[in-house]
């Protein structure tokens, strides 16, 4: 049991020394709930922090649970999705996408997203429970070619974590907590309040000021 999402990210980020201050290390969060973990992360690392966007397709009788995941370029399917309506399936990735571009307004204005063409890239979130969102994220980022994907996560069951690290895009994973009576991430945290899209802009704009500094010194 974690305290909040800044506990979680700490004993992350005891885990992560290695990559403390390391040039070409960008630290990648799944908005909304991985965003305060990974500016966290950032902070103790000393290295920028980026999102990508990611988001669950809940089943049509409950929202709460994962059928699969989409972003703007691709999109993954479990097997619960055969039992459900592909007009279903294809209405809501059309909604999540439209949803997703006006993330990405939101977040980036005129700046565009970092290249993580040749970089080390750890993926963080807050945890997983099916795994489908961090899946579909590792796979959009592999598009860009990264030097090394490393996914960090607070919690996540294990039938999850098997499955994230027996994918060839990912060279190591790190889990803090992998219990086996799982329903959601929130039962294990004492604080798990919701984020929004204010406060992750915020973060982005706080783990990045420096940076952005340094470029134009």
């Amino acid at each position: 049991m974690f305290v909040n999402r800044v506990e979680a990210a700490n004993l992350l980020a005891e885990k992560l020394t290695d990559y403390k201050n390391k040039e070409g290390t960008v630290i990648v969060a799944i908005p909304r709930g991985g965003v305060p973990v990974g500016y966290e992360i950032s902070k103790k690392l000393n290295v920028p922090l980026e999102v990508v966007l990611s988001k669950k397709i809940g089943h049509p009788f409950n929202k709460e649970y994962a059928i699969g995941a989409v972003t703007l370029k691709n999109s993954i399917l479990s097997d619960a999705a055969l039992e459900v309506s592909p007009i279903y399936i294809h209405d809501e990735t059309e909604r999540i996408r439209d949803l997703l571009k006006q993330r990405i307004h939101w977040y980036y204005g005129e700046k565009k997203p970092l290249n993580l063409k040749d970089k080390i890239v750890i993926l963080v979130d807050d945890g997983i429970a099916t795994g489908n969102t961090m899946i579909s994220c590792i796979q959009l980022i592999e598009l860009q070619k990264p030097l090394k994907i490393i996914v960090a996560l607070p919690v996540a069951p294990p039938s999850a974590l098997k499955k994230i690290k027996g994918m060839e895009e990912v060279d190591e994973a790190i889990c803090l907590s992998t219990p086996s009576n799982f329903q959601a991430v929130g039962q294990f945290y004492e604080e798990f309040d919701q984020v929004n899209d204010k406060e992750v802009i915020e973060l982005l704009k706080k783990a990045n000021e420096k940076f952005s500094l340094k470029k134009s010194n």
